[in-house]
């Protein structure tokens, strides 16, 4: 009886390890900016809701080990207290992909929502539906369609570091979630027309065939660039530089597309180290193309000489 019982328990063990989640986040909910007459203890609760649901939803049909986890923060910050358990803020989404060989993680996602408005009731159930992403009631349901989104975006960009197009799903499944996306007169972000850089934008900027040199840009940064370049520094720069150019081309065709801006936020300080010891020649090219691109690091990127 033992034995058998040892054995079931073995096979539920390996099973809970197959179906590990995708996602190791870590979410915070900010409340200095509301009111004090506001019970904080609910953001307290809404916290926990929205960590076990972007931790235990199961959103691939891939088998991730523990230490294949990516690992993603969201910053929460509430600004205002709209009333009818309505609030306004802005969300920050960093995540990170280990480099192959060392214990270095470099940046896949660094970037600022500041479009985010739901409602929330404490102890409400948090629910996503890919089928139904308005819910019942659109600012309900809007926190969930933000989160949702973002996390399917954090996959594209990792499965598409490691295989060349690997990340389509998920950035189809993103876009999928703006075309659906809840609507209600103070939801902003979803739309093209609100704005020329936002949630609509950047989803449309990774599924736009104009677009498709950003897949080949991704793959060649950290998989022919970042993955091999403690092994082989020049090969890694090569691989680096080949991202640059391709980014150039996407530039050129496409000015001021959001992508640009939004692949380069918290990038600067890793590039000046991938080129602080190249070649001179290379280095000269890697700087006239980052200044170029990379507007708003620019002095950053002088120390290249």
């Amino acid at each position: 009886m033992y034995k058998r019982s040892l054995v079931i328990s073995i096979i539920i063990f390996c099973s809970m390890l197959s179906q590990a989640q995708e996602i190791q986040a870590r979410l915070t909910v900010l409340t200095s900016k509301v009111s004090t007459q506001v019970d904080k203890k609910v953001f307290q609760t809404l916290q926990n809701a929205l960590m076990n649901f972007l931790n235990n939803r199961r959103w691939t049909n891939d088998a991730f080990q523990t230490s294949e986890k990516i690992q993603c923060n969201f910053l929460l910050n509430i600004d205002q207290d709209l009333g009818n358990n309505t609030f306004k803020g802005k969300l920050t989404v960093q995540a990170a992909r280990p480099v192959y060989n060392t214990n270095y993680d470099s940046p896949i996602m660094n970037f600022l929502d500041d479009n985010i408005v739901f409602r929330y009731v404490e102890f409400q159930p948090v629910e996503f539906n890919e089928n139904r992403i308005q819910g019942n009631d659109p600012m309900t349901a809007n926190i969930t369609a933000v989160l949702a989104y973002y996390v399917n975006l954090i996959l594209g960009l990792d499965y598409d570091s490691f295989s060349l197009r690997g990340g389509d799903p998920y950035f189809q499944k993103a876009w999928n979630i703006v075309n659906n996306a809840p609507e209600s007169r103070d939801i902003t972000g979803w739309k093209s027309f609100e704005s020329i850089r936002n949630r609509y934008w950047l989803a449309e900027n990774f599924n736009n065939s104009r677009f498709a040199l950003i897949h080949d840009a991704l793959y060649s940064y950290y998989r022919t660039g970042m993955d091999i370049f403690f092994e082989n520094e020049d090969a890694g720069r090569t691989g680096i530089q080949n991202c640059l150019n391709f980014l150039n081309t996407i530039n050129n065709e496409n000015p001021n597309s959001m992508f640009l801006q939004f692949f380069f936020q918290g990038k600067s300080t890793e590039l000046v180290k991938v080129f602080s010891k190249a070649n001179a020649d290379q280095k000269t090219r890697a700087r006239d193309i980052l200044t170029k691109l990379d507007i708003t690091n620019g002095t950053a990127y002088k120390e290249l000489k």
